[in-house]
């Protein structure tokens, strides 16, 4: 089993305690590996400062009693932010009808790179895509790696729903 794997079972447990999702494990880099914990609220509320630093310490806590990595590396705790990886299948329900870009393990109509808007997973546990062009289905299994693309869409569809401290409109002072 790789470390990543190892890594996530160990933790995934603990985020949910802490009301979290593990979104990715990913290992990697030069001299100085990066270990990256990337999680999201599991009431689908936002990510802040503050959660990663609690997500740290948890996270902190159990590889040290564990030490799964034998080397020094430095561990990174991220949301996944609004262009955020798609991993599940639930990630393709819930952002079905947003632009994303994806690979695929293999050629797929002669092609391995795919853009346009998600139409979700399909009863052969396939991912739909449609862009201007065709629709192509991929074997879910077949997906290597994909991630929301930032539009217009996506930011109205996730843009908070209060202003923000200092967005609040000015009044009118010939008012």
């Amino acid at each position: 089993m790789r470390e990543v794997e190892v890594i996530e079972r160990m933790i995934a447990p603990s985020l949910e305690s802490m009301g979290f999702r593990l979104v990715r494990v990913s290992f990697g880099g030069g001299s100085r590996p990066v270990l990256q914990i990337m999680a999201e609220p599991a009431d689908g509320s936002g990510m802040n400062v503050e959660h990663c630093a609690d997500i740290s310490r948890a996270v902190s806590a159990l590889l040290d009693v564990e030490d799964p990595i034998k080397l020094a590396y430095t561990l990174e705790v991220t949301s996944p932010g609004i262009d955020r990886p798609l991993i599940s299948r639930e990630d393709f329900r819930k952002y079905a009808g947003f632009d994303a870009k994806f690979e695929s393990e293999r050629l797929i109509d002669g092609r391995k790179r795919f853009k346009g808007v998600i139409v979700g997973i399909d009863e052969q546990d396939r991912l739909t895509v449609t862009d201007d062009k065709a629709t192509v289905a991929v074997p879910f299994t077949e997906v290597r790696k994909a991630k929301l693309l930032l539009t217009d869409a996506l930011l109205k569809a996730f843009a908070p729903k209060d202003p923000l401290p200092g967005d609040e409109p000015e009044e009118d002072p010939a008012a």
